[in-house]
């Protein structure tokens, strides 16, 4: 019943602006609409800058106008879940390490070291660790979604695809703006820039936000406790644009984010055993965890990119430098409720065995990255980029446990240190066959080696402190791609691609609850793509779509929970993976504006010997179980959170008024059900679910002012869960509604 209230509450938000154009969409186009056409599209996927339409890779491009409606109440980047085709990000931090999975390939791995198969690039530096990735999104010019292996350009790590963002620049004239919302629970959100030439020569821009939201989950033990959900957030940016010479360019960026609280909510038993979806009576916003009021998420981030660009005669030669460093310590009550079944008064809610509290730190970090290309003009028949690459990481990473029922003392304590290096060499060429054909291919050659150490030196169980020799992993690889693409007419393109990429080997050593360091070899990737990119009724729709189909050799898991508390890496003999992705954007009249997404991906590990560890809490496992090791048979199951459909829409409406602009919006996206775990499990299930926002509001001059709700229905989704001691659940955001004023130079 609830999904079909929430499909009735999207199409009354829609009809509602149907109704403020009633013609819109009955009365054919008066001359003056016929000549309005769709802003072009430029995107950076292959380091040039190229039309949308010419780029043989599936492509969604999200502008600053989208990425503003979907994090005006306060959201960091899982905002981007479902508002593309493919791409799905979750996590188990709060506003922290994101795990994103697109075409249903990700990673769930929670430790701090994790790789991911989906590369985040921001201003042209890939942030290798996973907490890095979470820098909040503002002043962004765009968002482009690559879907596919990437492995050519970007490098290892990207068989899944890569999000980059594309901050604005420090421009040749001035320009600023400054926006704060309001809403629910005291959520601010304020974002602010200003940019602008300060000589002939010189260009500045500084930009901000603020963000921060109320303990909004009320604790419900009766002893009292700690509330939770609230944090603070800041991230800014500072930029220098200098042209050194007519020929030289540099661009500096010095940026950083301080981070007071945003961990997630454990909510203990929020299934029910033999169903899916939260239990009856479920309240998200009610906090049974007695070890909350020792609950914390901190975490500092400090980086600089350079970049110059020395235009010669014939070619550009570019040099990127980063350097990232980031300190993190997220404290928990896992178990999410308080008590334990041995205790007189039981537990609180249900039953929980024993507690469970932990912590994760990153306490030293830095990764430092070198880029030098040369590449020729974008109008050359022959057009080509080489380069060289050097990446390099190192990163100390602490892990404790705690006695809940000891007054929260430190109970168990382990150390990992990993370094990383990475060096690459790659190219890629462009040329037009025919006026009509044009063929592009790119080659690749990695050399990876990571190098880890990890000691155990406090046990929760007893067990002996560990301090074993450092376990190393490398690998080389080349990954390559080519592509053939068709000029039907002025307006179409058709294209095909074929791609490889991998991700790197993989070491996992969390030792405070087990006694194993595992490792998974390099996971590579073979895809298949076709797709027709086209404008049609005189510029007034862009449509584009794409099938593909890909296999995976030695695709990397990772088993996690389970009765053992385990975090194991595992590789599958292979897993199989196709689909399709489709979608368009449209000008229905002169005032309104629509576009919609919509994506199959099938996905199956396929490994007749693989088993994983079940879950240690009561619930409903449907794979065969393994007489000889007790875990589940995984083969032919699906990846985990990889929902089969992933759908968007939204329509915008404006309307001159009074001098001024009325303007309205309402946005929807929907996943269909997906595997949390390795294993099927009934209770461990994310549930679909429809999802959206609307805005209401009026602009004249540089002023504006909305009022705006996201989660409108106020659906309670599952996010993630714990596989340990009971049945807890991570869900979404509940609904949140304000005001935002805005002023723009």
């Amino acid at each position: 019943m609830k999904a079909t209230r929430t499909w009735q509450y999207a199409m009354a938000s829609c009809c509602v602006l149907a109704l403020l154009v009633p013609s819109a969409l009955a009365q054919e186009a008066a001359p003056e609409a016929v000549a309005l056409r769709l802003d072009p599209v430029t995107v950076t996927a292959t380091k040039r800058e190229e039309d949308i339409k010419d780029v043989p890779v599936s492509i969604t491009s999200l502008d600053a106008g989208d990425l503003g409606a979907f994090s005006q109440a306060g959201e960091d980047i899982q905002f981007l879940t479902a508002r593309v085709p493919s791409l799905i990000i979750e996590t188990s931090y709060g506003r922290i390490f994101p795990r994103p999975y697109i075409r249903g390939l990700g990673n769930t791995d929670f430790d701090f070291n994790a790789s991911q198969p989906v590369s985040f690039i921001y201003d042209e530096i890939v942030y290798e660790n996973p907490v890095l990735k979470g820098f909040p999104v503002f002043d962004t010019e765009r968002v482009e979604v690559l879907r596919g292996p990437q492995g050519t350009l970007f490098g290892r790590n990207t068989p899944a695809g890569a999000l980059k963002f594309e901050s604005v620049k420090p421009g040749d004239e001035l320009d600023a703006y400054a926006r704060a919302a309001y809403g629910t629970f005291g959520t601010t959100n304020v974002e602010a820039a200003v940019g602008g030439p300060v000589s002939d020569k010189v260009s500045l821009r500084l930009s901000g936000v603020f963000q921060r939201r109320d303990d909004y989950i009320e604790t419900a033990l009766p002893t009292g406790g700690a509330d939770a959900g609230g944090y603070e957030d800041f991230a800014w940016r500072a930029q220098a644009k200098v042209d050194v010479t007519e020929n030289l360019t540099w661009l500096g960026n010095l940026h950083g984010r301080t981070l007071d609280g945003g961990q997630v909510s454990f909510q203990a038993n929020a299934f029910q055993q033999g169903s899916a979806g939260p239990r009856p009576g479920f309240d998200r916003e009610k906090n049974f965890a007695d070890a909350q009021v020792d609950s914390t998420l901190e975490t500092d981030a400090l980086g600089f990119t350079s970049r110059a660009d020395w235009e010669l005669s014939a070619a550009t030669l570019t040099y990127l430098f980063g350097y990232e460093t980031v300190e993190t310590f997220s404290r928990g009550d896992v178990d999410g409720g308080a008590g334990a079944a041995f205790l007189p008064t039981g537990s609180t809610p249900g039953l929980i065995p024993f507690p469970a509290e932990s912590a994760d730190g990153i306490d030293d970090h830095q990764q430092i990255t070198h880029e030098l290309r040369l590449s020729n003009g974008e109008e050359a028949t022959l057009r080509w980029t080489a380069g060289l690459y050097a990446f390099n990481e190192e990163i100390d990473i602490s892990s404790r446990s705690y006695d809940t029922l000891a007054g929260g003392a430190e109970n168990g304590t382990a150390f990992q240190t990993q370094e990383t290096d990475s060096i690459a060499v790659f190219g890629s060429v462009a040329y037009d066959l025919t006026d009509r054909l044009i063929g592009q291919v790119g080659l690749r050659y990695t050399d990876e080696s990571k190098d880890l150490t990890a000691r155990r030196t406090l046990s929760p169980f007893g067990a002996p402190n560990i301090s074993p020799p450092t376990v190393s992993v490398g690998d080389e690889q080349l990954s390559w791609d080519g592509s053939l693409t068709y000029v039907v007419d002025d307006n179409t393109n058709v294209y095909g691609r074929i791609a490889r990429g991998f991700r790197a080997p993989s070491i996992q050593g969390r030792l405070v609850f087990g006694d194993v360091i595992t490792t998974a070899d390099s996971e590579i990737l073979d895809s298949y793509e076709a797709g027709v990119k086209t404008t049609m009724l005189d510029g007034r729709l862009d449509a584009n779509v794409a099938v593909y189909a890909y296999t995976v050799e030695d695709l990397q898991l990772t088993a996690i929970g389970g009765a053992g508390n385990f975090n194991q890496l595992l590789n599958a003999e292979e897993g199989k993976g196709y689909g399709f992705e489709a979608d368009i954007r449209a000008l229905l009249s002169e005032n309104l504006a629509f576009s919609a997404g919509l994506s199959y991906n099938n996905t199956e590990i396929d490994d007749a010997g693989l088993t994983s560890g079940i879950c240690g809490s009561p619930c409903t496992v449907r794979d065969p179980i393994d007489p000889v090791s007790g875990g589940a048979v995984i083969d032919g199951n699906p990846f985990p959170q990889a929902p089969e459909w992933i759908g968007n829409f939204a329509f915008d409406y404006t309307r001159d008024w009074r001098g001024g602009e009325i303007f309205a919006s309402t946005d929807w996206s929907y996943r269909s059900d997906s595997n949390i775990f390795l294993y099927e499990a009934t209770e461990f299930t994310a549930e679909g679910r429809w999802e959206g926002g609307a805005a209401i509001g009026y602009r004249k001059g540089p002023w504006s002012g909305k009022a705006f709700v996201r989660n409108l229905t106020d659906e309670i989704g599952t996010v993630s869960a714990i596989d340990f001691n009971n049945l807890t659940g991570i869900f979404n955001q509940p609904r949140i509604y304000g005001i935002e004023l805005g002023w723009a130079l």
